[in-house]
């Protein structure tokens, strides 16, 4: 593999080969080290990124900003109210302007069936790297980070790990597949075996498991689907149990909320995280609906490693912006 990274698109892991996304995970460990110890590493200096943020953001939007910051760039907050995208600007004609004023494009739009080509119409027509911060699709960014703390979790040993990714209730709105979909796409490629677990009625994209099922084949772990909650919880080494909607069965966010109600059972308890290995971890991507999707028992308690992912988007997401828009000149 090369080094070169320069001016290479970010929209899903699966684009990327696994020695590219080594590299991302050693730098992003090589600039958590710098950051503990408060050693400069503006490798981006006077370097600018536009951020385009379709909906509200907490994790995504302050590990890009601070990221640019502590590299020694500058990141645009936008919304589609300060730009003419809300008088219909095209993609294409968005990506050549700002392609023209900066060195990289970020975009979140997490709109179901927009989103993602949206951002890779924008990818299409630019002539410096974009960056998806979360699409209808994928969300790259998430996994990454997951992935770099489960390394760090397991000291590296990851291989045979049993992942169990879980679908739990929520009632507070219908969140993206993309979170547990970039999970199950990435996690394989690295030896982990997964189980998918969720009601019938909040299935994920067919094309998207059978990609992840691919990637476990050629990996030689182990891909499997269940709707049994407590069934995912044994055995699992890594216990991921957040909400995403039934897009797949309803576009009407009403109905979809109406269908979770059927299952306000599906929570990540003090008893199912027993039902796990001893050593087992518990991650959500955040923000997690407490007392619904998990109890504050787990979610604070010593299994929980939530906050360590949280600080991680930073540290990869640094990572990807000086691979990307730096480099070797």
């Amino acid at each position: 593999m090369h080094s070169l990274l320069r001016g290479k698109h970010f929209i899903t892991t699966q684009e990327w080969t696994k020695e590219e996304l080594d590299m991302v995970l050693d730098v992003a460990k090589d600039l958590k080290r710098r950051f503990a110890l408060g050693e400069p590493h503006r490798l981006l200096q006077d370097k600018t990124l536009f951020m385009m943020f379709f909906e509200q953001s907490t994790r995504t939007r302050n590990s890009h900003e601070a990221g640019m910051t502590q590299l020694g760039g500058h990141a645009h907050d936008l919304t589609p109210d300060k730009m003419q995208i809300s008088h219909g600007e095209a993609p294409k004609d968005t990506a050549k302007v700002l392609s023209r004023y900066g060195h990289g494009i970020a975009i979140r739009n997490c709109f179901f069936g927009i989103g993602n080509k949206y951002i890779r119409e924008v990818a299409k027509h630019s002539s410096v790297p974009v960056f998806n911060m979360q699409c209808d699709i994928y969300h790259p960014n998430q996994a990454m980070a997951d992935l770099m703390t489960i390394k760090e979790k397991f000291s590296d040993d990851i291989k045979g790990l049993n992942v169990s990714v879980i679908w739990a209730y929520t009632k507070s709105y219908m969140k993206p597949l993309s979170v547990p979909q970039s999970q199950i796409l990435l996690f394989p490629r690295y030896g982990m075996n997964i189980t998918l677990a969720y009601p019938k009625e909040f299935p994920l994209m067919p094309e998207i498991v059978e990609q992840a099922k691919a990637n476990a084949e050629a990996a030689g772990c182990t891909f499997r689907i269940t709707h049994d909650m407590d069934e995912a919880f044994k055995g699992a080494h890594v216990v991921i149990a957040k909400s995403w909607g039934a897009q797949l069965t309803t576009t009407d966010e009403q109905e979809s909320l109406a269908l979770c109600e059927k299952y306000k059972d599906w929570i990540c308890d003090e008893r199912r995280m027993a039902l796990a290995e001893k050593n087992a971890i518990y991650m959500h991507a955040l923000p997690a609906d407490r007392g619904n999707e998990v109890t504050d028992a787990v979610i604070d308690g010593p299994q929980s490693v939530v906050f360590d992912a949280a600080e991680n988007r930073l540290h990869i997401t640094k990572a990807l912006l000086a691979l990307c828009m730096g480099g070797r000149p």
